[in-house]
């Protein structure tokens, strides 16, 4: 097996905190780190007075992590700016809330080139090189230049925006010819794929073979060549499965049922993002208890959004309007004995967070616009096969296009928000659980070990 050298903005080594507590991707390419002898290389998250190019290696649970600090100046234009002020933003459909500083497009080049100036030196001759995300999308271009001839793969966990949005991008057609330089090119879903193709049919002169059936194909541009393909990340369905029924699990689902005193419980777990469609979450579940008043005192929903990258002005401006919204929808419907409405700032453990799902008879996942979503995927995975709640999920959700059986809806309309919460308080429990058997089969079959040996063998150069 080829060792394997991962980059990716921050790092996740393996922490032995239990199962179910540790990210997805983290455990996967943990995994296959372990198994090639590989490293996984890229930002510490720590600052430094200035860039040395000094790598701090550790090993962690069999795997070897190699990190480096970046300057203040580095970390506000490349990460805080051109990473999520610009094409965050852009990627998500969100151009009003875009910010085109040259600075931060500076930045963003500069800690391209110092992350490959400092990993080149560690890669050998047959490595395979995996490249992960939006912040890192200039990286194997900088490899090149640097003499770097390995396979270098690409996967980008976040929407690839429509042709129109990001030719509103200066220099967009230099980052995509960045993007040439990898042999590999993955997306989460043929949406995102699509719009790819697109901006390459509209933008370049590259051309694209497309065969087979799930029109994957190869971008041609000169001597290059760039393989694009379709291949949804999953929830390390095993760990989970084994934490949703561990005993952390079952207490916080014990302690659930207990709060909610009989009532239905509706949950919705976000990080606190424009994108993930919270503010018009809220509007659809105030239109519900507007129109449904013979459910008050019958239901609650349970919004934890921890919050995020909380020097960046969007992100303050979206946090204070949820706090107005859920005080205006807790003001006009509560009373003495029921508040419907909870809406929590602050994170819990994945385990917890299973007991919480389980306890829940609807998940209520409504982004405006997503790479995939992985709490969808959970949110089934932590049911009970024998009485499972239902999950309704965006249709601009990635995740949307795999799990098929969920309620499928438009975030955009609080109507529709509202009838599909109805309609899954009504739904049988013979119909809940057909649909979750369903939903089950695909995220246990498709899970994240199936998505990283998809990518790999790509990446090795063989046929997907």
């Amino acid at each position: 097996m080829n060792r394997l050298i991962v980059i990716s903005n921050r790092v996740s080594p393996p922490t032995g905190d239990g199962p179910g507590n540790q990210g997805g991707l983290a455990v996967a390419l943990s995994a296959a780190l372990r198994e090639s002898s590989g490293i996984w290389f890229g930002w510490s998250g720590e600052e430094t007075d200035a860039f040395t190019g000094h790598i701090n290696f550790q090993r962690s649970y069999g795997v070897t992590t190699a990190t480096v600090d970046l300057e203040a100046q580095d970390v506000e234009e490349y990460y805080n700016g051109y990473a999520n002020c610009t094409l965050w933003p852009l990627f998500h459909n969100r151009l009003d809330l875009a910010e085109f500083e040259r600075g931060f497009a500076g930045g963003y080049e500069r800690v391209n080139d110092r992350l490959a100036e400092t990993v080149a030196p560690l890669i050998e001759d047959s490595d395979l090189i995996w490249v992960h995300d939006y912040h890192l999308m200039l990286l194997g271009r900088n490899l090149r230049a640097r003499g770097v001839n390995n396979r270098i793969g690409f996967f980008l966990h976040i929407p690839w925006p429509p042709a129109r949005l990001l030719e509103s991008l200066p220099g967009h057609g230099e980052l995509f010819d960045a993007m040439l330089d990898y042999d590999v090119i993955g997306f989460q879903s043929e949406n995102w794929r699509d719009s790819f193709i697109e901006y390459v049919q509209g933008h370049t002169e590259a051309t694209i073979d497309q065969n087979g059936p799930d029109q994957n194909g190869i971008i041609s541009l000169g001597e290059r060549r760039a393989q694009i393909i379709v291949c949804p990340i999953g929830i390390d369905f095993a760990e989970f499965h084994e934490a949703a029924h561990g005993e952390v699990a079952r207490e916080s689902c014990r302690r659930m049922k207990r709060s909610a005193n009989g009532r239905t419980m509706i949950v919705g777990v976000d990080r606190l993002d424009y994108s993930k469609g919270l503010p018009e979450r809220f509007l659809g579940y105030e239109r519900l208890l507007a129109s449904r008043p013979d459910l008050h005192g019958q239901l609650f929903l349970l919004q934890i959004a921890p919050p995020s990258r909380e020097q960046v002005r969007s992100y303050q401006q979206i946090r204070a309007t949820l706090d107005s919204l859920s005080g205006r929808i807790n003001g006009e419907f509560a009373d003495a004995e029921w508040v419907p409405l909870r809406y929590i700032n602050k994170g819990y453990p994945r385990d917890a967070l299973a007991g919480i799902y389980r306890a829940s008879r609807i998940g209520l996942i409504t982004p405006l616009c997503d790479g995939m979503n992985l709490v969808a995927k959970e949110y089934v995975a932590a049911q009970d096969p024998e009485d499972p709640g239902v999950l309704i999920l965006s249709q601009f959700a990635g995740a949307a296009r795999q799990l098929t059986d969920a309620l499928i809806v438009n975030p955009h309309s609080p109507d529709e928000l509202a009838e599909a919460i109805d309609r899954a308080l009504r739904m049988s429990k013979k119909e809940r659980k057909e649909r979750w058997h369903s939903l089950m089969a695909n995220i246990r079959d498709e899970d994240v070990r199936w998505w990283q040996e998809c990518f790999a063998k790509a990446l090795a150069g063989s046929p997907v």
